[in-house]
């Protein structure tokens, strides 16, 4: 009996466009005046150590402070899934969301749904590469509102990456179920795989846009995921 639902973001919850489209242009935008005001903030300074540590070690060079706006937009458009930039996009966003700059737009099957399996008494989680700020901050600002209250756990890759089975036992162990009553729910194969290699259940959303495999269940949205049953 599944008895947790954990939730990939884009793709799953929200289209990938959200992502795609605004939120990584918005952060490549504000890269230089972000980085330049906040240049002694403690928290700014840690994350973007932490990046010149990462392009030292991957280049044997490490840069200057005044160049890092350059390589981390380079890192945006690889979608470069680093905990260093995860944090820096994610204190940019926080501003953006709090002027009102843009607002996430879940599925209008998913609202309904998660409403209706957290009543039957399931809990829900998310697991994404974001930062766990930047999936509280998308929750709290979406177009129906803060639902931030419906997750129990918000997940991201301080767990382990999302492509890697021992990530999906560490959150096992986290939420204190065995994972065969956890169901998974992505739009990526390759996690699928891995939470699957896990014990978990397993479903791949499959969204306008987005392709199917041939691995796991495959659902177009919410409505006939029947999670009770």
């Amino acid at each position: 009996m599944i008895q947790y639902v954990l939730m990939d973001i884009e793709g799953t919850l929200i289209s990938v466009a959200f992502v795609r489209d605004i939120l990584f242009p918005f952060a490549k935008q504000h890269l230089s005046p972000f980085l330049r005001e906040r240049r002694h903030d403690p928290n700014v300074f840690r994350w973007t150590t932490e990046c010149q540590d990462t392009i030292e070690h991957e280049t044997g060079n490490r840069p200057a402070y005044e160049q890092l706006p350059g390589m981390l937009a380079g890192w945006i458009d690889q979608d470069r899934k680093l905990p260093c930039l995860k944090a820096l996009q994610g204190m940019m966003w926080d501003e953006g969301y709090r002027q009102r700059a843009f607002s996430p737009e879940l599925y209008g099957d998913v609202l309904p749904a998660l409403t209706r399996w957290r009543d039957c008494g399931i809990r829900l989680g998310i697991y994404s590469s974001g930062s766990k700020q930047a999936q509280q901050l998308l929750f709290t600002y979406t177009n129906v509102g803060d639902v931030t209250a419906l997750f129990e756990h918000f997940f991201d890759t301080s767990v382990g990456e999302k492509k890697a089975t021992s990530s999906y036992s560490t959150i096992s162990k986290q939420i204190g179920l065995p994972p065969h009553h956890i169901l998974f729910l992505s739009d990526t194969e390759c996690e699928l795989d891995a939470a699957a290699a896990t014990g978990f259940r397993t479903a791949h959303i499959v969204r306008p846009g987005t392709s199917g495999g041939t691995r796991h269940p495959i659902h177009h949205d919410f409505t006939a995921l029947l999670i009770e049953e």
